[in-house]
């Protein structure tokens, strides 16, 4: 199935609230909003994902820290920013995760910008580079072959998330500041497939 065959059956849909535990101003999406408070709303502080992967932003226009919504209930905050050393109270924009492909996701990380160095290919969830042999702390560049990824800063899938997609910059991030507009760091401990 394609993605836009997905849309037209709503294989992506989220409501979202704009008080915690799914109360106030509620609305629910099947497409992307670059900006919540054009429809209304102050904020977004509790979300309810009841098909597909989408991502959140702090900011209108898909700007500022990222947060990865899969399947289930967001009746607060923590519950998107879980073990990320960042957090934000209240979403403003979000979008679904179009490529994410559980059973076909490839990745390559290097250890120089721009493709460069040592390289390692891998289609598997790794809650620690480092343990799988990955030598630095660091991953200066990211080439996406299939799927979409989310990155962490810290080992256990903790700190910043990085949504990393293989339909975005045609999957190339040649350096940390193409992972997130609010990249401040290209410290990525442990990376994961985002699931559909």
């Amino acid at each position: 199935m394609n993605t836009q065959q997905m849309e037209q059956m709503g294989q992506f849909r989220i409501t979202v609230w704009e008080e915690e535990n799914f109360q106030g101003k509620r609305c629910e999406f099947m497409l992307e909003c670059q900006n919540i408070m054009e429809r209304g709303f102050r904020k977004i502080r509790s979300i309810k994902v009841e098909n597909g992967p989408w991502v959140g932003y702090e900011y209108p226009e898909f700007q500022g820290q990222q947060f990865i919504l899969e399947k289930g209930d967001y009746p607060c905050y923590e519950a998107w920013s879980g073990n990320s050393s960042y957090r934000t109270e209240h979403l403003l924009s979000f979008r679904p995760i179009k490529c994410a492909n559980h059973s076909d996701s490839k990745v390559t990380l290097y250890d120089c910008e721009d493709f460069q160095g040592r390289k390692f290919e891998m289609c598997d969830d790794y809650p620690s580079l480092q343990a799988m042999g990955w030598c630095n702390k660091e991953v200066p560049s990211i080439k996406i072959n299939s799927g979409a990824w989310v990155a962490y800063q810290f080992p256990g899938y903790r700190g910043y998330q990085y949504i990393l997609e293989r339909d975005r910059q045609q999957g190339e991030y040649r350096n940390y500041n193409e992972f997130s507009t609010q990249a401040h760091t290209n410290q990525v401990q442990s990376i994961r497939r985002i699931q559909h």
